[in-house]
């Protein structure tokens, strides 16, 4: 890999750890070629330290080191980009990230999409709302629904049409979510159980 030190006159170039799971970014650092060489080699993300002007391994004090997964420089080989396993809270203040947001996996527009049914879950008397409404009829009804759409999904894909599959697609994955939430459940706890499985 390589990296180009030279650019900076203190010879250090910022360093962006980003949590390998969950894609979210943790902190910024600094990384001079010994701290490179010290992360490479311990397999912990060790920064050269601006206020303390010497190597400092993340965790050192605290037990939360940021476990090395990959480091990855970018295209003007003046930055680079280093994927963790975080052992516990980054930011020295306790919050995970040093932006005090929570180190949470999100699917995009889906976990938008399960926002909104927790929404609508949490107000089933809402008159305008489908899905509120479905909540209000229960279990057997949510089920009945998903058992209908999976049923249209499967003749849909026996056809030529990929509108009318993707559509049925849609509409099966949209109803699953809501089924998921009436049992109590969300896509996080489906991820964990085929992660177990590909074990």
């Amino acid at each position: 890999m390589k990296v180009d030190f030279t650019k900076n006159p203190d010879g250090l170039v910022p360093v962006i750890v980003q949590d390998v799971k969950t894609k979210n970014i943790l902190m910024l650092g600094y990384m001079n070629q010994e701290a490179l060489d010290v992360t490479q080699e311990t397999k912990k993300v060790t920064f050269f330290s601006r206020s303390k002007n010497r190597l400092w391994t993340k965790g050192e004090e605290s037990g939360n080191f940021l476990g090395l997964v990959d480091i990855k420089s970018d295209c003007d080989y003046d930055t680079l980009l280093v994927s963790v396993k975080p052992e516990g809270p980054t930011c020295h203040t306790g919050t995970d990230t040093c932006w005090a947001e929570d180190n949470l996996q999100t699917y995009g527009f889906l976990t938008e999409l399960e926002d909104i049914i927790t929404a609508r879950k949490e107000n089933k008397d809402d008159e305008k709302s489908y899905v509120a409404s479905l909540f209000r009829k229960g279990i057997n009804k949510i089920a009945q629904k998903v058992g209908e759409e999976a049923v249209e999904t499967v003749i849909e894909a026996k056809d030529d049409n990929d509108e009318l599959f993707l559509n049925e697609s849609a509409d099966l994955l949209f109803h699953y979510l809501i089924l998921l939430q009436a049992k109590g459940y969300k896509l996080s706890d489906i991820e964990k159980v085929l992660k177990e499985r590909h074990k």
